[in-house]
């Protein structure tokens, strides 16, 4: 009998959506280490391998781009429409390739975030397509017109293909798919102990004294770090390799720890909008403190879920970029909504997949 094998097709934006995935693939491989996963992402092997303790077949490929950023929040939409528009006219020759690999390799099912070519390559193949997402990027492209709609229309098209869609809360419709099962919050849970973390990086302020600052694997141009000064009793801890040595500052610069490994340290995360920044932190109970993202249609869904499902300070990029941060002494405000969100959407998907491959043992 073959080996079981899992495609998991990541779009090449930012590390969020490579991580929700790596926490499903994680998952998969505690309670069914005999399935072979295969990570094809243009995200770095160390984000997945972060998450992914055990082995696993990375193939770095690229099927969108997501929208091309310089850092977590500056765009540039010229750039993303001009590289869009080529994976379109070779899309012919990236499926042709993925196909050989698949049928080679003997890949029985493909599990997307949220790539719009999985679902055409899968039916090539002959193999089914699951995808995973809390957008599509028809739903981004399209909320910007011009040119960018024709992209749309090619990607919604492409959707339609897909066999079953996970979707993640905070969603838009995602109309394009005919298949949906709604699930809870996905993401990874720490690894090291409060203990062990406060040892190794000799962290001594209680809970509600410590936050983090999290900006996503492209992180933030400009970050006001002079403002720390003014908490001196706060510390704050950051995963910003070119931050500056600051007294209450701690900089992570090991790729073995995750920003969802220090939340049960903090009583607060300063971030930008991202699904699964807010996922993990929701999930541990941490307080969120977002700024705005203003053009991107997804950060209205993920900032009316925050203020929904989590305590939460919403503050405009002008407070956190020139201001200086009078948010830090207000209290979060409660969330609107009294019913838990469900918060079991890796293991959901993960006993999903399991089942599918048992079923055809």
């Amino acid at each position: 009998m073959s080996q079981p094998v899992l495609y998991c097709a990541i779009t090449a934006h930012g590390f969020g959506h490579a991580v929700r995935v790596a926490s499903v693939a994680a998952k998969i491989q505690q309670q069914a280490p005999n399935i072979l996963l295969v990570m094809v992402t243009t995200a770095p092997r160390w984000l997945l391998a972060s998450y992914i303790p055990g082995d696993f077949i990375y193939r770095p490929r690229a099927f969108d781009v997501g929208v091309i950023q310089s850092d977590s929040i500056t765009m540039d939409k010229a750039a993303t429409l001009q590289k869009m528009q080529e994976f379109q006219t070779k899309q012919n020759s990236i499926i042709a390739a993925e196909v050989n690999f698949i049928q080679t390799n003997k890949v029985g099912l493909i599990l997307a975030d949220i790539p719009a070519l999985a679902a055409p390559i899968a039916k090539i193949a002959n193999i089914p397509c699951w995808m995973m997402s809390n957008f599509g990027w028809d739903f981004i492209y399209r909320s910007w017109g011009g040119e960018f709609v024709k992209i749309a229309d090619w990607i919604s098209e492409c959707y339609s293909k897909c066999d079953g869609l996970f979707r993640l809360p905070f969603a838009e419709p995602m109309s394009a798919f005919s298949n949906i099962i709604d699930v809870g919050l996905t993401g990874g849970t720490p690894y090291y102990s409060e203990a062990i973390l406060r040892a190794n990086f000799n962290i001594n302020t209680p809970v509600s004294q410590t936050i983090l600052l999290s900006f996503g694997g492209l992180g933030l141009q400009a970050i006001p770090y002079q403002n720390l000064a003014k908490f001196p009793h706060l510390q704050f801890i950051t995963f910003d390799h070119q931050a500056p040595h600051l007294p209450n500052l701690i900089k992570v610069t090991d790729n073995k720890y995750r920003p969802v490994d220090f939340l049960p340290l903090c009583g607060r995360i300063i971030s930008k909008p991202g699904y699964s920044t807010f996922a993990e932190a929701i999930r541990l109970n941490v307080p969120i403190i977002s700024l705005t993202r203003e053009d991107f249609a997804e950060s209205s869904l993920l900032l009316n879920g925050l203020q929904n499902h989590s305590y939460h300070q919403i503050i405009s990029a002008e407070d956190f970029f020139q201001g200086n941060w009078d948010f830090l002494h207000q209290l979060p405000n409660p969330p609107q909504i009294s019913t838990p969100i469900p918060i079991n959407g890796t293991e959901v998907i993960a006993n999903q997949i399991i089942e599918y491959f048992n079923t055809k043992l």
